[in-house]
């Protein structure tokens, strides 16, 4: 009489159902995984091939070294689009990052209605780029709604500076008469700010009844936010205006995206390291520096490292101005990578190709230069 062990074949069983588990999930890969290996990989090995060849679309590649890179990095579009890139990048990136993370630690209190103030800064995160860029460059019309509020509080500056100076001359006055009465109050008190306001409403009221003060007769402001205008340092066009309303755009379009990794980030903060602060006597800002921005260290490599690639490979606000901005004041890498590839007649491809594999070599040192300073130790 033969007896089995029923053991002997649940390896092999074991073996047969991790199998299959294995070639459904491929199954279901198959579609992105084919997808990336043809889009990604051959397209990025394509380029590389492309970047040491003489290939302009139109004629049989042939092997020629590093001379299109060499083009390339004499090409002065090439290094105003390499300036452009690096300087978009890191304004931008430190914007986005910075008032993201203020904005989700604003958010981040327990009070009635923060659901729909959440919903309500993450609704320009969902709207098309394109109408934004559209939006943005009607603002910023020689005769859009800028240069028509910078009218309007040069017209009403008289106003507005009374406003303001009696306002702090009277809060001033009610902190130190609360605290002569051994009351607390603080020199942004709530209750005693809405009374300085009260009155430096009704000082302002007066003084423009009698005649005192009263609106000024200005020109409308004329500034072209889309011309050849820098800000220089020296001699050296650091930033152009229209680069500078894009990076405003950009800044407003993606900092409810970034705030919301930012928000989830301090809800894995345990509260018991702010109970902590709050018995040592730590301030707001304390709390901040001290507490919150190094426990965020991961989420801030993430969100850092988001911005720059998304940054670093800014293309759609570019090629929507279009000749609305002169071509120098708004080029960037991936903008200067289309124009050479589909330029009019024979486009010469391989010093596309040369700056999409530079791009792709500044974006990789970027990020590893920056993980080095916000990934928590025990990350590496």
């Amino acid at each position: 009489m033969t007896i089995t062990n029923p053991t002997a074949k649940r390896p092999k069983a074991a073996r047969s159902k991790q199998s299959q588990t294995t070639t459904t999930a491929l199954l279901f890969l198959a579609p992105f995984l084919i997808t990336t290996l043809i889009f990604f990989f051959y397209a990025f090995a394509r380029a590389i091939y492309y970047s040491f060849t003489d290939f302009n679309l139109f004629n049989t590649p042939k092997l020629i070294g590093i001379k299109p890179y060499m083009d390339v990095l004499a090409d002065p579009s090439f290094r105003r689009a390499l300036a452009n890139s690096l300087i978009f990048a890191i304004v931008t990136t430190t914007l986005q990052t910075v008032f993201s993370l203020l904005m989700a630690v604003a958010l981040n209190n327990k009070i009635r209605g923060m659901a729909f103030f959440r919903s309500a800064w993450y609704m320009p995160s969902i709207t098309s780029s394109v109408v934004i860029t559209l939006i943005f460059l009607w603002l910023f019309q020689r005769r859009g709604i800028a240069n028509y509020l910078i009218t309007q509080w040069q017209a009403y500056q008289p106003l507005i500076l009374t406003f303001l100076g009696v306002l702090i001359v009277v809060q001033i006055a009610q902190v130190l008469w609360e605290r002569s009465r051994k009351l607390p109050a603080g020199w942004i008190d709530p209750a005693l700010a809405a009374v300085s306001a009260l009155i430096a409403l009704v000082v302002v009221f007066i003084l423009n009844s009698t005649g005192i003060i009263g609106l000024r007769e200005v020109a409308p402001y004329d500034y072209q936010y889309f011309a050849d205008k820098w800000i220089s340092i020296g001699n050296v066009r650091v930033l152009s205006i229209p680069l500078l309303v894009i990076i405003i755009q950009n800044t407003f379009t993606t900092v409810p995206t970034l705030m919301l990794f930012f928000l989830a980030g301090l809800q894995s903060i345990p509260g018991s390291l702010y109970e902590a602060a709050d018995i040592d006597g730590a301030t707001p800002y304390q709390k901040l520096m001290n507490v919150t921005v190094p426990m965020l260290r991961p989420v801030t490599f993430y969100v850092v490292t988001v911005g720059l690639i998304g940054t670093m490979q800014m293309f759609d606000q570019v090629a929507v101005i279009g000749s609305a901005a002169p071509q120098d004041t708004l080029i960037t890498l991936a903008f200067y990578v289309y124009t050479n590839t589909f330029k009019n007649g024979a486009a010469p491809v391989n010093m596309a190709s040369a700056a999409a594999i530079v791009l792709a070599l500044i974006i990789l040192s970027m990020v590893f230069v920056q993980r080095k300073f916000f990934v928590a130790p025990e990350a590496n």
